[in-house]
Parts: structure tokens; sequence; C-alpha cells
């Protein structure tokens, strides 16, 4: 029996002689290919949970038969060897059926990481198509914002109006019945229309050069002509001047003017001896000269033949007139009005030119019985200058020569005796009569000698020659600078009321390239209407404001944000700058009581204008102000933040390049340009 167990023991071993056939061993591969995709099929078939119940019925198995093979072996009987081979194959196949289950789970892990990475790689596959939307989205959002932000050339061009458009233009341009519907394909006709035009234009242009080539040749065969001329006119000249000497020709006139300069009175003859002898000195260009009726003067200075005789004849006269007609008191005052503010017949006059021959034309008079001076103020210029709605006050003889000296508005006598002799007469103030007599300045007496000292009054106030030298530069400079001040804001001002802000090439360096902000409207307007504004009310208050000023509106808008800007301009400009009070009317109103960026604003203007100055004398001060107003206001709205509220694109997109948005607790913004470098920063 012990022999039969061993032999049952023994392992069956296939043996094979040398190697094995390949036809064998690829029968064996196929075979474990089958099984294993059989087993792949048989996975999905199979039910995890029952593998899995089958797995621990499998080990509660084994642990049975393993237990029993350890009772049998322990008991040590040589007979329990056949029943511990049937417990050995039994624990072999439950192994085997093990072997399957976990080739099963693998096969299942394997296929659930397969679908996992697919799963996984399906998800990836959509995020990327939504990442690419989205970023096709973002690059659709910035092309619309740039189609919404385009402006186009033809914008820049002023077209001709549609009523002159349709009425020019021929039918194969306009194009009536379809232009009239659609704005596009009419914008198009038009500006095929302009060009048709400007090639017209350019062709008369270039006829217009020919022609004036034609005129410019005819003018130097003229001059060469006239060249010769001069050879032979100067030896002329040379020939006649022993005539001139012998005849005094070049000193007649300035004898003249001395034997008429004789019966002045002392304060114009006081003027007319100082400004000729500065003139000859100093100034080649201030004319000097004595207007009026000499033989009036002289029969001043006669006393009347038979005073006597005719006195007594008036005095009849007299009775017999009042006898028939008494006058009225009113004419009574009018006619010692009349007396008291006669002139005297002669008068001086002093032309003061400039470089560029423009003049000036002053008339002094003198008040015979008030002993002041009065000047009238005329302006000649060397071209005819564009008629400015606003420059009406700038060259009128009441506001040209106001306030050349600070406080001197020439509308009150300077002279205290004369407030006694207009209450004689019934005249309130001078200031009604200047028109008529002319200003009667404190620079004025001086030049002719006269002063009139306040606490200590004197009866008879004599012309003082060295008082009038003493003023006679000064004066005339400010008087020069004065015209040439005023005739550069005459200028200045056609350009601003039709929107242009001329801006120097010498100041082009304390503005961006590109401002935005465009001036709208520059009007004139009266001190009434400044000081009811609620926000100048601060400078009026400070005495920054009087009547002898002047006052002007400015409107600069950019989009929907409108800019007023009250400006305060001061007789002496440029030495003193113009004041700015701005409201803002975007999102309500914002002044410089409610917004420290506003009042920051005028700051930049108002305080730091010595940058703006310029190339002396400074006339381009004004021009410089508004356009720092400009460029101060793009800075403003491009910092504002964007209201996420609302859809669309930023009405006032950030162009500026500024290194801080906002800085300390009031947020000013960066209202500084820094030249070279193109950036705002804050002060």
């Amino acid at each position: 029996m012990a022999s039969d167990a061993g032999k049952k023991r023994k392992p069956k071993v296939i043996r094979t002689d040398g190697a094995t056939p390949e036809g064998k061993r690829g029968k064996a591969e196929g075979e474990q290919d089958a099984r294993y995709y059989s087993e792949e099929c048989e996975v999905d078939l199979r039910d995890p949970i029952k593998d899995y119940e089958l797995y621990k019925e499998t080990c509660q198995e084994l642990q049975r038969l393993m237990a029993e093979i350890q009772e049998l072996k322990s008991r040590g009987i040589k007979d329990n060897a056949s029943e511990i081979d049937e417990r050995r194959v039994q624990s072999c196949v439950h192994f085997m059926t093990l072997k399957k289950l976990n080739r099963l789970a693998h096969i299942r892990l394997k296929k659930g990481r397969d679908q996992t990475h697919e799963a996984k790689q399906k998800v990836d596959a959509y995020h990327l198509q939504l990442q690419n939307l989205l970023y096709e989205v973002m690059h659709l959002q910035k092309e619309i914002t740039k189609c919404l932000e385009f402006k186009s050339k033809h914008e820049e061009i002023e077209l001709v109006s549609l009523e002159e458009f349709y009425s020019e233009a021929p039918t194969e341009i306009s194009r009536p019945d379809i232009t009239l519907t659609e704005p596009h394909q009419q914008t198009l006709a038009r500006l095929d229309w302009e060009l048709e035009q400007r090639k017209r234009l350019a062709e008369r242009y270039k006829e217009c050069l020919t022609i004036k080539e034609k005129i410019l040749k005819e003018i130097e065969v003229k001059k060469e002509y006239l060249s010769s001329l001069q050879p032979r006119l100067n030896s002329i000249m040379q020939a006649s001047l022993p005539v001139q000497e012998y005849l005094f020709m070049p000193f007649d006139q300035a004898h003249k003017q001395y034997e008429t300069a004789r019966h002045l009175p002392p304060p114009l003859y006081v003027l007319f001896v100082q400004a000729s002898a500065y003139g000859q000195a100093c100034d080649k260009k201030l004319v000097v000269a004595i207007e009026g009726s000499v033989e009036e003067a002289k029969a001043l200075y006669k006393p009347p033949e038979d005073s006597q005789d005719d006195e007594s004849d008036s005095d009849v006269e007299e009775e017999q007139t009042t006898k028939r007609r008494r006058p009225t008191l009113g004419v009574q005052l009018d006619d010692k009005r009349k007396e008291m503010l006669k002139r005297h017949p002669l008068c001086v006059t002093i032309d003061i030119k400039c470089k560029d021959d423009n003049v000036l034309h002053l008339t002094f008079y003198y008040l015979m019985n008030l002993n002041v001076m009065t000047v009238k103020a005329k302006v000649t210029t060397a071209v005819e200058m564009t008629t400015a709605i606003s420059a009406g006050d700038l060259l009128s003889p009441d506001s040209l020569l106001s306030c050349l000296y600070p406080g001197d508005h020439g509308k009150k006598t300077p002279n205290p005796a004369n407030q006694f002799q207009f209450d004689k007469v019934g005249i309130v103030t001078l200031s009604d009569y200047v028109t008529e007599l002319g200003h009667p300045y404190v620079w004025v007496q001086k030049l002719g000698g006269l002063h009139f000292p306040k606490e200590q009054p004197q009866h008879t106030v004599t012309a003082d020659n060295s008082l009038s030298a003493s003023h006679m530069e000064l004066t005339v400079k400010l008087l020069r600078t004065r015209l040439q001040s005023r005739l550069a804001l005459h200028k200045q001002f056609a350009s601003l009321e039709h929107g242009v802000v001329p801006v120097s090439s010498e100041c082009q360096h304390l503005f961006p390239t590109k401002i935005v902000s465009r001036l709208v409207k520059w009007s004139a307007i009266p001190f009434e209407d400044y000081a009811e504004l609620p926000y100048t009310k601060d400078v009026v208050e400070a005495g920054l404001a009087e009547d002898t000023h002047l006052y002007y509106m400015a409107l600069i808008e950019r989009g929907t944000a409108k800019l007023q800007a009250a400006v305060v301009l001061n007789p002496g400009y440029s030495a003193l700058p113009p004041i700015f009070s701005l409201c803002l009317n975007w999102k309500g109103e914002r002044t410089g009581n409610n917004d420290d960026n506003i009042r920051a604003m005028e700051s930049e203007v108002n305080v730091c204008y010595k940058e703006l100055w310029g190339p002396k004398p400074g006339y381009q001060l004004l021009t410089n102000q508004l356009q720092r107003l400009c460029m101060v206001l793009d800075v403003y709205l491009e910092t504002e933040p964007h209201d996420t509220s609302v859809e669309g694109p930023k009405e006032f997109p950030q162009e500026k390049m500024c290194l801080r948005l906002v800085r300390g607790p009031m947020r000013l913004k960066p209202f500084k340009f820094n030249f070279p470098q193109g950036f705002f920063s804050h002060r």
C-alpha cells in the first residue's frame, strides 16, 4: 500500500527530447492568447460581487483544508497519506480558483484604469476646447472694442453740407435714390465729391502757380529797372543837398513844432519836451507831434480889446434879455459844466511804434479849469486783424490803458480840488465824461509833471520836468508792452473762438503729443455774470476780480464730460497771470469745493503758471494754460474707475502713461507731465 501511495504521490513529468518544437510552442502561445482574451471577455460577463463571494468561500475552504491536513499530520498515521493527498489536490484546485480570481481582479483593475484614463482624456479635451473658446471670445471682444473705438480719417475732414452736396454734386456721384436711405453710401458719396473737388482745386492751384511765376518774373524785371534808377536818384539827391541846406528844408517841420510848442500849457509843454528828448535819445520809433488850433491858443492869452465898453454893452444886453426871457437853471448848469470841462485848443500826440509796425496813438489833452491832463488811445495795426467777438474790449479806449500801474483805472480825477469844483456845477464824478474828454490817469499827470499829494493838498500845482523825466522811460515801455500783449491776445482770441488753441513750437514740450479734450467755446462775459457763478465766490471774495478786469468763459469737452472755466484776465497780462475757476459737468457737478482733483487742476494752471510762460515776454501764457487744462482733463477722465454695472467699452480709455493713478488720502491724480519721458506723475 505504501508503494502504491508513493506511486500516486509522484508527479507526472512530460519529457521531451531536446528543445520544444516551434509548432508546439506556437500552439501553446496561441492557446494562452485565446485564454487571455477569453478571460477579458469573461470579465464583462461575470459579476464582481459573486466573484467576491467566491473568493471568501474559497479562502474559507482553504483554511478548512489546511486545518484538516495539519490535523491528519499531527496524528502521524500512515493511512492518512491518501486523505492528505486528496486534500492537497483540493487545495491546489482552490489555489487555481484564487489565481483565476486574481487575474480577473487585475483585468478589472486595468479596465477601470483604462476607462478612467479615457474619461480623463475626454475631460482634458473638453477643457482644452473650453479654453480655446474663451480665448476666441476674448479675442472677439478686443476686436469689437477696437471697432467701436475706431476713428476714421474722414471724420477729421470738414465735408460740405447735405443741401450743398445734393445741389452741386452730379447725380452719378450723389445717387439720391440710394444715399438718401443709406447713411454709409451717403458718406461714401460725399467723400467722392470731396475728392473730385480737391482734384479741381489742385488743378486750379497749379494754374495759379504758373500765373504767380509769370507775375514774379515781371516784378523782377521792374525791380531791375528800379534798381538802375537808384544810383541816378542818389546822385540827384547829393546834388540837391546845398539847396536843402540853403532853404532849411530838413528842419522846417521841427521848427514849426517848436514854434507851436510855445503856446502849449505848462503840463503839455513838459510832456512834449520830455517825450521828444526821450525819442531822440533812446527810442527812434517814438513820434511826438502837436495838433490843434494855434490861433485859438493865442487868443486865450490876448486881453480883450475895449473890455470896459464891452462889459457895459454886455450888461445892457443881459438886462434886455432878462426882461425878455430868463435862462432856466438847467441851461445855466450845462453851460457852467461845459466851461468847467473845457480843454486847451492844442494837444500833444505820441505815436509808439512796435517792431511789427503796429502803432499806439496817444492824444494828451489839458483841462484848463481842472488843471489835470487826460489821454485818448487808438491802435493802428500793420495788417487787418480778424474780428473776434470776445476781443471787443481788448483794444477799446476804455480798457486799453486801464491799470497800466496797479490801481490806476482813470475813472476819478487825481486832483482833490476838483471835487469842490464839481459840487458847484452839479457834477457827481468825472467818469461820466471820460468818453468825451479822455481818462485822467495818474501816470498821465506824472508825464506832464503834475503831482497832487493827498495828505497835504496844494492850491497851485506846477509842472515839474524832473518828475516827467523820471517816469517817461518806464511808462513808454509799459505802454508798448501793453499794446503787444493786447494784440497777441486779439490774435489768440480769433483762434480760440474757432476752437483752436494755438501753441507755439517753443512750448510744444510742455504738453503730450495727443490731447483728446478740445476747446469748443470761448466768449466774453460781464462781471455781474461772473460774480453770480457759484464756483467763483472764492476769487471774488479774495479781491482778485474787479470791475477793471476782463472776464471770459471757456468750455472744454471730451465725450459726455464738459468742463467750464471762468477766466479773470488782469489788465496787466502777462506780468499778472489769468485766474481760472473750474466746474466739471460729468456724472454730476464737480467743483473745487466738492472735488479735490478739480482743486488740483485749478492749481496746475493758477499756481504753476510760471512753467507755462514760454519765451519772453510770455504772451502765450493764456493759450498754454488752456492747453494744460485740456491735458489735465484727459488725465482726470482717463484715470477715473470704470463702472462695471455699465456694459460696453470704457468711455475714456487710458491713453496717458501714469506712474500711479492716485496718491494719498485725497486720491489726487498725476497731473504733472514729464518731458521727454512722456509720462505723468504727482507733484
